[in-house]
C-alpha cells in the first residue's frame, strides 16, 4: 500500500498557484456550458483539465557543480548562436552565446534560474508578439530580462536570461526582485501560454546541448562556463 501511495504523490504533479484563477474559471464555464449543452460541458471540461496540466509545477532534481548552467525552462533548444546580448540588459556590447529554449502549450511553464547568483536588474521591455521560435523574436517581441551576478572559479561573472511572449502568451510574470540571491534551479517566474527564454553567457563556454534536444528546467546541463571542446549530436 505504501509503495502505491508512494506512486500516487509522484504522479500527481502540484499545480502552482498562478493557474487556480484560470482552473476557477474553466470550472465555472463547464458547470454552466454543461448545464445547456452537455456536449459544450465536454468541451470546457478538457479546456479545464489542460490548463490543470499547464500550470503543473513538478519538483526537479538540479545537478550542483561549479560552471554548470542548466535548462531555465522546460521545451525544445531552437537556437544557438553567438550575438550581441540585449542592449537593455546593460551587459558589455560585445558577442556572447546565446542558448534559447522554446516552450510549447503543453511544456512546463514554470522558469529556473539557470545558475547561482544575485539578480542584478530585472528589466522589462514592451513589445511584439511574434511567433517567438523566429531569431528576431529576441529584439522584437515583448521580454523581461534578468542579469545574475555569479562566479567561477572564483571569478565574477554576468549571465543574461531572457523571457520572451509569443503567439500566444501574454503575461509573463516575475517572482523575483533585484538584489535577490537564488541557487541554481531556484524557480523566478512563468511565462502564459506558450513562449521562449533566452540564456547569454560568455563566449568559450562550452555548449552542452544540441539543436533540436528536449530541455528540462532545473535538469538539463546546458552548458559549463569551464569551456573545453563542444558534445556532438546525431539524429536517430
Amino acid at each position: 500500500m505504501s509503495d502505491l501511495l508512494e506512486t500516487i504523490r509522484r504522479t500527481l504533479v502540484p499545480i502552482h498557484k498562478e493557474g487556480y484563477p484560470f482552473i476557477l474559471i474553466g470550472i465555472v464555464l463547464t458547470v454552466l456550458f454543461g448545464y445547456f449543452a452537455q456536449f459544450a460541458g465536454w468541451i470546457f471540461l478538457i479546456l479545464t483539465l489542460w490548463v490543470c496540466y499547464f500550470f503543473r509545477d513538478p519538483e526537479r532534481v538540479t545537478p550542483v557543480a561549479d560552471g554548470l548552467v542548466v535548462s531555465p525552462a522546460d521545451g525544445r533548444v531552437n537556437l544557438i548562436s553567438t550575438v550581441l546580448p540585449p542592449p537593455e540588459l546593460d551587459l558589455p556590447q560585445e558577442p556572447m552565446t546565446r542558448i534559447s529554449v522554446f516552450m510549447n502549450v503543453f511544456d512546463c511553464h514554470v522558469n529556473r534560474v539557470p545558475v547561482t547568483g544575485k539578480i542584478g536588474q530585472i528589466v522589462y521591455t514592451p513589445g511584439l508578439f511574434l511567433n517567438a521560435e523566429l531569431d528576431k523574436a529576441s529584439d522584437d517581441n515583448e521580454r523581461n530580462g534578468l542579469v545574475i551576478e555569479t562566479t567561477h572559479r572564483g571569478s565574477p561573472l554576468r549571465v543574461g536570461v531572457v523571457q520572451i511572449a509569443g503567439l500566444v502568451a501574454r503575461r509573463i510574470v516575475g517572482w523575483v526582485q533585484a538584489n535577490d540571491t537564488l541557487n541554481v534551479g531556484e524557480r523566478f517566474g512563468l511565462i502564459r501560454f506558450g513562449s521562449r527564454v533566452d540564456v547569454y553567457l560568455p563566449v568559450g563556454t562550452r555548449v552542452l546541448v544540441g539543436l533540436g534536444q528536449k530541455a528540462v528546467a532545473g535538469e538539463t546541463v546546458l552548458a559549463d562556463l569551464g569551456g573545453g571542446s563542444e558534445r556532438s549530436f546525431r539524429r536517430i
